[in-house]
């Protein structure tokens, strides 16, 4: 989920620069900077997290990583620092258009990335509050803070995203939960035998045997706790 993805590039330290303390504290404007890295760490998770979705998400599922947002990060502290306005048109082209966009291939994707980028470098997220990245306003830019208030929120919240945050509609789940059943289904087909074998158990019986085995212990597990 949204969470998880965070978590990759906060405290798991998948991009050193920003769990660097030098780092992350090295800037003219840090409130500006923190607030704008925050969104871009967002925006981050967000192109990801599409990729579930399938063809509502992506066209074409891309290969985002970790060097487009290393990269994205380093040119948004040099921007801050170079200028004494931050310059949201400069950074929303750099980010959307080259660092990320430079992947894209299909147009629309291209217009969609654009789209996306727009929601998260904006004057509102250093300025306002009250700025929410969804309707439900369960996603925001915390306030300033140090390194950990931001861990903190990230660990808050929900595991499992509700499609507003991605700018979809809420049945989009229920494509996502279609292809991650059928997924599912395919895969333990793949473990089954095309055919028995006469001597000892067939491995359908042998996986059969496990899955009950492993149902039991949970169910006596639970049992316990109660």
């Amino acid at each position: 989920g949204i969470n998880a993805e965070y978590g990759k590039q906060w405290y798991q330290r998948r991009v050193r620069a920003v769990s660097d303390p030098a780092f992350f504290n090295g800037c003219h404007n840090n409130p500006a900077f923190h607030k704008l890295l925050f969104s871009l760490c967002f925006f981050h998770a967000i192109v990801q997290e599409r990729r579930k979705f399938g063809p509502l998400g992506w066209n074409i599922p891309y290969e985002f990583n970790e060097s487009d947002l290393r990269i994205s990060v380093k040119q948004l502290q040099m921007f801050i620092n170079e200028y004494d306005k931050v310059p949201y048109i400069a950074l929303r082209y750099l980010t959307g258009e080259c660092n990320y966009g430079g992947r894209v291939t299909d147009d629309k994707d291209r217009r969609l990335l654009v789209s996306v980028m727009n929601r998260f470098y904006l004057p509102q997220v250093v300025e306002d509050d009250t700025f929410t990245y969804s309707p439900s306003g369960d996603y925001y830019a915390p306030s300033e803070g140090p390194y950990e208030f931001y861990l903190e929120y990230i660990r808050s919240l929900p595991l499992i995203p509700n499609p507003e945050v991605f700018g979809l509609h809420e049945n989009a789940d229920i494509t996502k939960d279609q292809q991650e059943t059928n997924n599912l289904f395919v895969s333990i087909l793949i473990t089954l035998p095309r055919q028995a074998s006469g001597v000892g158990k067939s491995p359908q019986d042998v996986i059969t045997t496990l899955a009950n085995d492993i149902l039991l212990r949970c169910r006596l597990t639970f049992l316990r706790r109660k």
